[in-house]
């Protein structure tokens, strides 16, 4: 299944780094996103666009795990030329995961 169809997402920005929430919709599924968004499943989605490495807290008390990005905005929103690669618009393709 798609990582949309049992959370949904919020994201941000802050110079060179993304930060993406994953929440669950229902507390039962915490746990899943809990196992199965990993870190490396997270590097690997987003590699094409540049991140280098990537953090994961858990905040079980939300239903949500927060994610951050290391150089994935080319540079950071004022610097770079890219329309779509911003922190808001990635919480679109991490909800695209195959979990």
């Amino acid at each position: 299944m798609k990582l949309r169809e049992i959370a949904h997402s919020r994201a941000g920005d802050k110079g060179n780094l993304s930060t993406i929430s994953v929440i669950v919709y229902k507390a039962q599924d915490y746990d899943t996103i809990r196992s199965k968004v990993t870190v490396d499943l997270v590097q690997r989605q987003f590699a094409h666009i540049g991140a280098t490495s990537v953090e994961r807290y858990e905040l079980p008390q939300l239903g949500a795990l927060n994610f951050v990005l290391h150089n994935t905005l080319n540079g950071g929103v004022m610097r770079s030329l890219a329309i779509d690669t911003h922190g808001k618009s990635l919480s679109g393709l991490m909800l695209e995961l195959e979990i």
